[in-house]
């Protein structure tokens, strides 16, 4: 197949480029870098910014194209008329398009954000998931079944630019009295970045559309087991300090900030309980927890130490916290 992704040389759509490569498809990468840091040589490697239009693809033609970093519909709309003729148009889209209080066992058919739409293109926690939305109505308006609407969770795993995962298994690898977001028994769901791949390219090569909720089965994993598999894989002598809501919230550790909790959204029972089973019918498999972490701490060692996180606590800000806790739970 002749394959476009749009984005695709970042992370998961670096990963999702990759297996097409490996599967023997033809690959254009239409991406902003410059040529010095490209994967996949063996790719054709289109460098431009998609703000600025589709002109440098005129006159081509693509079975399918893979749009991973679409925000805005402006953008969405701009793509789908300079790409009217190809066979299927697969959109990452987020779990975020649906309503914040989506019921645990939400299912791609329930509720998502409605019109209006937000009046804007900033990008922001209150907005993200209403313009992935009207992103996803301007890919359905223009190419009806031909459309691929992939919703994951928390996407995972090594070259992860976000820290999110990542934070959680370094400082749990790290050892010493950690900083824990309770209970320990809370529901997890994510998707490792290499199952995301298999399982849109799995759809892209079947020609399927339709919207898909895309993470691990609901009830599979929790905040407990991803912290003890860290500190197990490491042979750390890591100890856990299981906070509650009501402290996160007095410490403002559930703000949209850097030195937040991530993953962690007790305030949204839903958010990590979607049904996965219209997924797993069409395919999506998901490797064991072992794998991801010890694949994802291997990665941030290569990385260089300490190489700074984008999200999670400081040491300084977790030592604090660690001993207001202490002093609330003597209280």
């Amino acid at each position: 197949m002749r394959l476009l992704f749009i984005g695709g040389a970042r992370f998961s759509g670096r990963a999702l480029a990759g297996l097409a490569l490996e599967r023997g498809h033809e690959v254009t990468l239409f991406h902003r870098g410059t040529g010095a840091e490209d994967p996949w040589p063996e790719a054709e490697h289109v460098h431009a910014d998609r703000v600025d239009g589709f002109d440098v693809l005129a006159g081509r033609s693509f079975d399918a194209v893979v749009d991973t970093c679409g925000y805005v519909p402006r953008e969405m709309r701009a793509a789908g008329e300079a790409l009217a003729d190809v066979g299927l148009y697969a959109y990452y889209s987020s779990l975020s398009a649906h309503t914040d209080d989506a019921r645990v066992g939400a299912t791609e058919d329930d509720d998502v954000h409605q019109p209006p739409f937000p009046d804007t293109e900033e990008i922001t926690a209150q907005t993200y998931g209403p313009l992935k939305v009207a992103c996803e109505h301007a890919v359905r308006e223009r190419f009806g079944d031909r459309a691929l609407l992939i919703r994951p969770g928390y996407i995972v795993g090594p070259h992860d630019p976000t820290d999110r995962f990542t934070y959680w298994v370094r400082r749990a690898a790290r050892g010493g009295e950690m900083l824990a977001a309770g209970p320990a028994d809370y529901a997890m769901q994510w998707v490792d970045a290499r199952d995301l791949a298999v399982f849109i390219l799995l759809l892209v090569e079947r020609g399927v559309g339709g919207p898909f909720s895309v993470v691990t089965p609901p009830g599979r994993h929790s905040m407990g087991e991803l912290l003890e598999t860290a500190r197990t894989l490491a042979g750390a002598d890591t100890s856990f300090s299981w906070i509650d809501q009501p402290f996160a919230q007095e410490q403002g550790l559930l703000d949209d900030e850097s030195d937040s909790l991530p993953l962690w959204t007790p305030f949204e029972p839903g958010s990590h309980l979607f049904d996965t089973a219209r997924a797993e019918a069409a395919g999506l498999t998901t490797r064991p927890l072992e794998e991801t972490v010890r694949d994802t701490l291997a990665w941030d060692e290569e990385r260089g130490a300490p190489w700074p996180m984008e999200a999670g606590l400081s040491s300084d800000r977790e030592a604090k916290l660690l001993a207001a806790w202490r002093a609330r739970s003597a209280g």
